[in-house]
């Protein structure tokens, strides 16, 4: 067959090529309504309307490729259609991946039910999967970019040419990005090793919040005022910090009260009980008040209780001492701390001398 250049493609090569791209639609919308049917009768159908762009334009540069081939064409017009056809190919393989990745990661935090009561696990698997999926999806970027660049020839023979100069250059790069390396290798560390999970509690810096976000180089700390903190991966595998919801979420709160000496500490101590156990954010577990401290003026006592999380036993610890210091005003104002005065014999006022009585 003579050569067909770009300006001269007959009219039956013309079909040929759209037949091909016609027949690729009808043949993919063929399979995709089987598949449908299929899954359907098993379970939810959540992969293949994820997938069902770039496998139509899969089998489209297939198609197309097939199409070609009975085609003799020019030097040109072969070389172009070899690099495009295997970039577009690689393109859309990497599009597909992303897709399949993103539905498993939907998967899986859908049977992972976050905001339940216990939900060490679920924030376990959230924690796993969040990490895992950005570290696929950075492979799956730069081999994507590497399959591209392979296609080309001239950018062959250009990282051939800068391979004598590889060392220096490595070394270059390798100082430049040790910041971010270190991250990133803190990153996969943190998926298995878990120091900190989604929705764990923590201090950091001095501050109490959760952790709102994990990236494979930082960290997104909610404050608990609604600000956030964003701090480096590496950090909370190189510093120490709190964390409240390390293997549950139940947690002891404290409430200090001061009291006069004389105080009867048993008539607090019932007081404090029966208000936490009439609040619905205590969990059954610890209601105590301890004598922790006397000094000459008061008596300091220590109220322990517990609740489900750390946000419960925080409005817990509240609404008890508001009942305990309510019960002390009413029921027993003599237990609270006054400063005392005693005047010895001769030290009492003396009306200066001339004073008009």
């Amino acid at each position: 067959m003579p050569d067909i250049s770009l300006n001269n493609i007959t009219s039956l090569a013309a079909f040929s090529l759209a037949a091909s791209v016609v027949a690729a639609f009808l043949i993919h919308w063929a399979l995709y309504a089987i598949a449908i049917r299929v899954v359907r009768a098993k379970m939810t159908p959540t992969l293949l309307p994820a997938i069902f762009q770039p496998t139509r334009w899969l089998v489209v540069l297939f198609s197309l490729g097939a199409g070609l081939q009975p085609l003799e064409l020019g030097p040109q017009l072969e070389s172009l259609w070899s690099i495009g056809s295997k970039m577009l190919f690689a393109l859309l393989v990497g599009w597909l991946i992303f897709r399949i990745l993103r539905v498993i990661r939907q998967m899986i935090e859908r049977h992972s039910d976050i905001h339940a009561e216990d939900n060490l696990k679920a924030r376990r698997r959230h924690t796993r999967v969040r990490i895992l999926y950005r570290i696929a999806q950075s492979v799956v970027a730069v081999l994507v970019m590497a399959m591209i660049l392979i296609a080309i020839p001239g950018v062959r023979s250009i990282g051939v040419t800068l391979a004598a100069s590889a060392g220096l250059v490595g070394l270059a790069v390798g100082a430049a990005a040790q910041p971010a390396l270190k991250n990133l290798i803190a990153g996969i560390q943190m998926a298995f090793s878990e120091p900190i999970r989604l929705d764990d509690v923590v201090i950091v810096e001095g501050e109490w919040g959760r952790i709102e976000d994990i990236t494979l180089t930082f960290v997104v700390v909610r404050i608990w005022d609604d600000r956030r903190m964003v701090v480096p991966v590496s950090y909370f595998l190189e510093k120490p910090f709190q964390n409240w919801t390390t293997k549950t979420s139940d947690l002891l709160g404290t409430i200090f009260f001061y009291v006069d000496p004389a105080a009867d500490v048993q008539r607090i101590r019932e007081a404090f009980v029966n208000a936490t156990k009439a609040n619905s954010r205590w969990d059954g577990r610890v209601a105590i008040v301890q004598v922790t401290d006397h000094r000459a003026d008061a008596l300091e006592l220590r109220g322990l209780l517990s609740a489900r999380n750390a946000g419960a036993a925080f409005d817990l610890r509240c609404e008890v001492r508001e009942a305990v210091m309510e019960f002390l005003r009413k029921e027993m104002p003599e237990a609270l701390v006054r400063s005392r005065q005693r005047l010895e014999a001769g030290e009492g006022f003396t009306r200066p001398s001339g004073a008009a009585e």
